[in-house]
């Protein structure tokens, strides 16, 4: 592994030695140099950006990668020596001629500059550069402001090249970086401030202070604004703007920021697209010109002192009560968000409607199916909602459902019904022989089945009596036709069409119909390549919306699982869905009374010819059960007799906690 390969390597396990040398406490670090967590009183103040692979502490102001930090709590001086700890550390290893050498990482970016700086410190009385900048002692020594008479470039240096000396003021950013600028006015513009070791921004600390912080381009401006009694960082140039826009990421200012850079096209072109960064950042930053009619800060603070000083203060006076107007609106806005939240979203807010629905519900009684015990159990009939009724094959559930739907049709109430089985002429043919029965008196030889409807052959050799039943049969069941609506399809019919169709319904008559779907299985797939259960739980869940959003009842009819057959009727009964016994407001199975009247706990109450067997009876005696009533009592049963014959059922008792009440055994 070469020297930049180990590096790398190492750079990203900067979390790992933090978590062998100390103790992390929430999002913080206890700094292992300074100790700032230990303590009762203390917060933890080390902080981990793991993008750059760099700890800092906010304690102390260490701020530096895995090589840095091993070398400053080892205590380790010398560069080479803190790389091969590090490698060392974990086990890495490189080859003889590529380990690092001591000389040339002492000229390298990685330098610490400090004892440099000391030295030009203590020789910055040989220039009066600073002074001739407007800049007092206090700011000199502050921030180790510095002379070198015989400045020679490093980075030639480490070329091999023979640079000429120079007298530069030596500026630092950092302990690995400064700018060296030149004293002669007439030097290169290209070399007049260069700068030395890793790029920073001027001063960057301020930014967790509580006053406002102005940004300047260059760092004698800074310095300037600072010595006016304020606070200031320094960008370094308008090219680093992307530099300071992570550092306010980073370490978010509590106070305002100011943005005043220099007066011309550079400075402006900048300051907008800083202030357009920083405002994304939800930071309180305002736009102040500090330079007055001059290009820089330091030139307003050189011509005009007291003016100047007395234009920085005043730029902070307004940036605090800026911010604190700024917050005030943040305030107000949060509160209006807030108000306009309950407003729309409490339960409060929805009163009114709540009370309007109410009153509305008054002109919109519940819609009775005229079995009057099925109505007693269910509040005295069908609410806005979706009601499932479920049984095994030929139980009679289709001859149910559609005399539940002509009972409601005969109160003046639409009914839509949607066949996805039978075609309407057998639904028509299957009301019809229903009224055959119940108006042929005494003599029930003459009621007709549902194929003595439809075949029309044997009407040759009907008696006119038997003729004129069917024939009144007919008119009858014409008395309310007006308001079926019977809709046929073989698998082509799905939610969508339902949606519609009722829509375009209750728009055309202007009356909201009782929705009828048989079945639920063979509607329509919402996707095509899906399994059954994730079709038909998509039908239920669309269904339910339906009924909530028009506000109808909507009766489903549903198949069960064949390994229910021959058990008692369940929820788990339903076939291919769990969303019928989740979304379902009530959930009715029909069964044979005979299982409801097995004392075996398995449910395992009929083999497959016991139950072929009832089914050929001329008379069934059907039990109904109420599996789930999200509105009133679950487990009650309704028995009837069955005229399969004849497509009718008739409610003979109701058992209620174990009790049977006989019912008036009249015909309906």
């Amino acid at each position: 592994m070469n020297k930049t390969e180990a590096k790398q390597a190492v750079k990203g396990r900067l979390e790992e030695y933090l978590n062998i040398i100390t103790q992390k406490k929430g999002n913080q670090y206890i700094c292992p140099i300074c100790g700032s967590g230990k303590g009762e009183n203390k917060t933890p103040a080390g902080q981990l950006y793991k993008d750059d692979n760099i700890y800092h502490c906010f304690s102390c102001e260490f701020h530096g990668d895995i090589f840095e930090l091993v070398a400053k709590t080892e205590n380790i001086t010398g560069d080479a020596e803190k790389f091969n700890r590090v490698y060392e550390m974990f086990n890495i290893s490189m080859d003889e001629n590529k380990k690092i050498n001591t000389e040339r990482r002492e000229q390298s970016n990685s330098t610490d500059y400090t004892a440099y700086y000391k030295e030009c410190h203590a020789r910055v009385s040989e220039t009066d550069y600073f002074s001739f900048r407007g800049l007092s002692k206090a700011i000199i020594d502050k921030f180790m402001l510095g002379f070198d008479p015989e400045w020679r470039s490093p980075k030639a240096l480490r070329e091999g090249k023979n640079p000429p000396a120079s007298p530069r003021i030596i500026i630092p950013t950092e302990r690995r970086s400064y700018i060296a600028r030149a004293v002669d006015p007439n030097a290169d513009v290209k070399y007049k401030a260069v700068k030395e070791g890793t790029t920073e921004i001027f001063n960057k600390k301020v930014l967790q202070g509580t006053e406002p912080v102005i940004i300047v381009e260059g760092e004698i401006d800074a310095l300037s604004v600072i010595e006016a009694r304020g606070q200031s960082l320094a960008l370094g140039g308008a090219g680093n703007k992307n530099k300071l826009i992570n550092v306010l990421k980073e370490n978010p200012p509590v106070a305002p920021v100011i943005l005043s850079l220099d007066n011309d096209k550079a400075g402006k072109k900048a300051q907008y697209e800083l202030k357009t960064a920083i405002d994304s950042h939800n930071i309180t930053v305002v736009e102040l010109n500090i330079s007055g009619d001059y290009k820089d800060p330091n030139e307003f603070l050189m011509n005009d002192r007291d003016l100047f000083l007395q234009t920085v203060q005043n730029a902070k006076a307004y940036a605090v009560q800026y911010a604190l107007e700024a917050e005030e609106i943040k305030k107000a806005e949060a509160e209006a968000a807030q108000k306009k939240y309950i407003k729309e979203t409490a339960v409060t807010a929805k009163i009114d409607n709540f009370l309007g629905q109410v009153k509305a519900s008054a002109d919109t009684p519940a819609i009775p199916t005229n079995f009057p015990e099925l109505d007693k159990i269910l509040d005295e009939g069908l609410y806005e909602g979706l009601y499932i009724l479920g049984a095994i094959s030929s139980l009679g559930k289709t001859s149910f459902a559609l005399q539940v739907a002509d009972q409601i049709a005969q109160q003046a109430q639409d009914v839509l019904i949607f066949s996805l089985e039978m075609a309407m002429t057998e639904l028509m043919a299957k009301s019809i022989s229903r009224i055959t029965y119940l108006e042929c008196g005494d003599v029930v030889s003459h009621a007709k089945t549902t194929r003595g409807i439809t075949a029309g052959k044997r009407y040759e050799n009907y008696s006119m009596d038997e003729k004129k039943l069917i024939d009144d049969s007919v008119k009858k069941y014409a008395e309310y036709t007006d308001r079926l609506f019977i809709y046929e399809g073989m698998g082509d019919i799905g939610v969508s069409q339902i949606r519609e169709i009722a829509e375009t319904h209750i728009k055309s008559t202007g009356n909201k119909p009782v929705i009828i779907i048989d079945y639920l299985q063979i509607l329509a797939p919402f996707e095509p390549r899906g399994s059954d259960k994730q079709n038909t739980d998509k039908a239920v869940f669309e269904l339910k919306r339906l009924s909530r959003d028009f506000k109808i009842p909507i009766l489903g009819i549903s198949s069960l699982n064949r390994e229910n057959y021959n058990n008692k009727i369940s929820m788990s009964a339903f076939k291919e869905s769990g969303a019928i016994e989740y979304s379902s407001d009530v959930l009715i199975g029909l069964q044979f009374e005979a299982f409801g009247n097995n004392s075996n706990d398995n449910g395992a109450a009929m083999t497959p010819d016991g139950i072929d067997r009832l089914k050929r009876e001329s008379v069934r005696k059907i039990e109904l059960k109420i599996l789930k009533n999200r509105n009133g009592a679950t487990g009650d049963s309704i028995m009837y007799d069955y005229y399969p014959m004849f497509n009718y059922f008739k409610e003979t008792s109701r058992k209620t906690n174990g009790e049977s009440a006989k019912g008036n055994g009249k015909r309906l």
